[in-house]
């Protein structure tokens, strides 16, 4: 079942998202819905909390840039309960956009690789470096857990163009061909 994308001025997008644990309900109806809203939405990462549930579990998929980054080929995952364990020095300016945010980008400064700690869908735990746009794909949805949107990490004048933009998100006025949804 496609579900709606919760945009900007959604609360369920500013709260730090809780850990589950393996007998959560309806997961693995959750993780196929939100793979299912993902490829609908033409997007390559998906967060819970962009479907209204403040639980830590994303999703990503590279493959649809595989063609540019021939690296995403077969870069999907499932990532539940992550923490950030080490973020590399060097740093990398990109263009990020998102779901949430329809229609909006911005060139946002993250680190070039992470390493995370997470469980898989068998919640045994892993431990993996992402680099390049897998590590900036990963970095994106993680900001969800933790209540932060890319436009956060904006420079200040950038951050300062959007806000009509954002606020006319937060007032609806904003057209997509999926489903959102706003809940202060």
């Amino acid at each position: 079942m496609i579900l709606p994308i919760y945009i900007y001025g959604s609360s369920v997008l500013r709260q730090k998202a809780q850990d589950i644990t393996p007998d959560y309900p309806n997961l693995d109806k959750l993780i196929e819905d939100m793979w299912e809203t993902l490829y609908y939405a033409d997007g390559v990462g998906l967060a819970a909390p962009q479907t209204g549930l403040s639980i830590r579990l994303f999703m990503v998929d590279g493959s649809e840039l595989s063609e540019e980054r021939p690296e995403l080929k077969d870069f999907k995952r499932l990532i539940i309960n992550p923490r950030i364990l080490e973020v590399s020095e060097q740093t990398v300016v990109h263009q990020e956009g998102c779901l949430s945010l329809p229609k909006l980008w911005a060139d946002i400064e993250r680190p070039q690789s992470v390493k995370l700690a997470y469980v898989g869908r068998d919640f045994k735990p892993v431990e993996e470096w992402f680099h390049g746009m897998a590590s900036r794909m990963v970095q994106h949805e993680y900001s969800h857990l933790e209540g932060e949107l890319f436009t956060d990490l904006a420079p200040a004048i950038r951050k300062k163009m959007l806000q009509s933009k954002l606020q006319a998100i937060a007032r609806g006025e904003v057209k997509t061909f999926y489903k959102t949804k706003i809940v202060k």
